[in-house]
């Protein structure tokens, strides 16, 4: 935004984060910072406001006083913590906008939030006196594999896609994150800085993170926790029964914030009815907390390094290869070359009938006829097909077959770092997409 708006923003403040402060206290202390802001951006002092109209009001003199024709640009960071309980914040900043922004016509008021259910809640889907009043919305996604490597690029850190798909695994795409790299390290020795010392920067971030995003942290945190437990997920019905609370406004709530903060996606398993869908978390920082931070007793400072080669974390990989192509199924399909066909994608998921041993990590089925049965597989090496995996592989289109139109062809898919290394069963493919694909 600074960058963007450079020598450009009349007024700019950001919220204070609620964390350890009680609803009281936390009121008088947005409202002293927001006067201290009001003072750096040039007001005169006076008496500092009791109550969030007196400092909107404050707000209108100051940019009254100061118009000279031009653009006003104003710039609210953090507007979720500004809305502590009680503290009457957006029935004045409704007053602000509604009474007196909105007719100025050389007025621009820009509002961010890391908090996005209050976003969506409070402003995107307000139904009272902001109801309609955004004119643009900007969702800040996570960055792709693409965007990870430039960011890298750009702070002079030296990591092969090999260990930027790896980082993207633990970090997912969020800058912030990705931020606190050392160049002068290898990613096993900044992963053990930032997790397993014994002042680790991020080994209380997964509670952070959720009591600054989110206005109930725990209910979320139990269901992106219960979702971690299967990785093919859970249906709404499954979730109210596993977390045993009621299936009604505040699960509907939760779970809308948890896919618009790209932490969980939904969709519908293969072979599922439409009344079926399922809640999948895709998050990797999330998922890899869980897996190796959460519960962690002994502290071991270089334990990723000590362990990057043992079979837990090279399973692991491949668990997490999975989200990342999940997350990437864009760039799947321009290497396939069917980007503008329309698609829905999902994993095999089995039912209680289903015979024993089949699994497929990714389905996409296709508008024009055609299922892309996809094999992930995340390796060192050119992936290598031997025999008993190769009879696996013919078996699995018929079961497929089993649940679709007989118009429908299916294609089998690799989608591996490398390759596929060319041998007698190698024609089990007949399509690869490798990690360079998924890097455009």
């Amino acid at each position: 935004m600074d960058e963007t708006f450079e020598n450009r923003i009349t007024f700019k403040h950001a919220g204070l984060s609620p964390a350890d402060e009680d609803a009281r206290g936390l009121l008088k202390a947005q409202l002293n910072h927001f006067y201290n802001s009001l003072i750096l951006h040039g007001m005169e002092t006076c008496e500092k406001p009791e109550n969030w109209l007196d400092a909107f009001l404050l707000l209108e003199k100051h940019l009254q006083k100061i118009d000279n024709g031009s653009r006003q640009l104003i710039f609210l960071d953090e507007l979720p913590w500004l809305d502590s309980p009680r503290s009457g914040f957006l029935r004045a900043f409704e007053g602000f906008w509604n009474t007196w922004g909105c007719h100025r016509k050389n007025l621009m008021v820009i509002v961010c939030g890391s908090a996005n259910s209050w976003v969506l809640d409070k402003l995107i889907n307000n139904h009272g006196g902001l109801y309609g009043r955004v004119t643009y919305e900007i969702k800040l996604s996570p960055f792709t594999l693409c965007e990870c490597e430039e960011f890298y690029r750009s702070r002079e850190v030296q990591f092969s896609r090999y260990d930027i798909t790896q980082s993207y695994m633990i970090f997912g795409g969020i800058p912030y994150y990705l931020g606190y790299m050392d160049k002068e390290l290898s990613l096993a020795q900044n992963v053990d800085i930032l997790f397993f010392a014994r002042n680790a920067v991020l080994k209380n971030e997964y509670n952070r993170l959720f009591e600054s995003v989110f206005t109930n942290p725990e209910a979320i945190m139990s269901i992106v926790e219960l979702l971690y437990t299967r990785n093919s997920g859970f249906t709404r019905r499954e979730i109210t029964e596993k977390l045993r609370i009621t299936d009604g406004g505040t699960l509907s709530k939760n779970l809308r914030a948890l896919l618009a903060s790209d932490f969980i996606v939904k969709y519908v398993p293969f072979g599922f009815s439409k009344r079926e869908e399922h809640y999948k978390l895709t998050d990797p920082f999330c998922l890899f907390y869980l897996h190796f931070i959460r519960g962690q007793v002994k502290t071991n400072e270089k334990f990723w390094q000590q362990n990057v080669a043992s079979q837990p974390i090279v399973t692991w990989r491949g668990y997490a290869f999975e989200h990342v192509c999940f997350n990437h199924i864009e760039q799947i399909k321009r290497a396939l070359g069917i980007s503008g066909i329309i698609t829905a994608h999902s994993a095999w998921s089995k039912k209680d009938d289903d015979r024993e041993g089949v699994q497929i990590d990714l389905l996409i089925e296709r508008s024009d006829n055609v299922i892309n049965m996809c094999e992930l597989k995340f390796t060192s090496e050119d992936f290598v097909v031997d025999k008993s995996y190769y009879r696996v592989l013919l078996s699995r289109p018929e079961r497929i077959r089993e649940r679709v139109s007989p118009k429908v062809s299916i294609q089998s898919t690799l989608i591996t770092t490398y390759g596929l290394k060319h041998n007698e069963y190698s024609s089990a493919f007949s399509n690869i997409v490798t990690l360079e694909d998924l890097f455009y």
